[in-house]
């Protein structure tokens, strides 16, 4: 996609600076969040047993329950364990035709999981023996590891800490 040059870059930036004096606010001076945190994000797959070998087996989520949907009859719904009680859901939609991953408005650009070394090293030699591209840990950001699972979402393996974004500690995150 291209992106943007000269005078509407220096615009973009000078937009994105008076938001950041606009809206953010010093840690001290935040009010608490209204939300616990993520019970679950849910995604749509093409198919279900290769989803669940995909994220258990690659990346190491123990699939911790599978269920039928509740609003579509024939749907499975499951979920894995994705560390500090949340939980990564999917559901099928047996007998609908879904377009590919696009990133697009309202869309996920892409979900970053925080995992340590050694989960992110073992990550990489599964990905390695079974042929799967990834892109990084070259992109610029040594602690980052991207991919697509097999239906497209783009996942990020990311060794920061939770609660962490390029070493600055953001939030005060569960378990810290």
């Amino acid at each position: 996609m291209p992106q943007p040059e000269g005078a509407e870059l220096e615009a973009v930036r000078a937009q994105r600076e008076e938001l950041r004096k606009r809206y953010l606010r010093a840690e001290r001076e935040r009010p608490a969040s209204a939300a616990r945190g993520i019970h679950h994000i849910a995604f749509i797959c093409r198919d279900v047993e290769e989803t669940i070998r995909f994220h258990q087996e690659f990346l190491g989520f123990p699939l911790v329950e599978i269920v039928e949907n509740r609003d579509y009859r024939g749907s499975t719904h499951f979920f894995f364990d994705i560390g500090h009680g949340n939980l990564l859901g999917f559901f099928d939609f047996p007998g609908h035709d879904h377009p590919p991953f696009s990133e697009t408005l309202g869309g996920v650009q892409h979900l970053a999981l925080s995992v340590g070394d050694e989960q992110f090293e073992a990550a990489r030699r599964a990905l390695d023996a079974a042929g799967i591209a990834y892109v990084g840990p070259d992109r610029g950001a040594d602690g980052s590891m991207y991919l697509r699972d097999p239906n497209g979402v783009p996942i990020e393996l990311y060794r920061e800490r939770l609660g962490v974004f390029e070493g600055e500690r953001l939030v005060v995150a569960g378990g810290d």
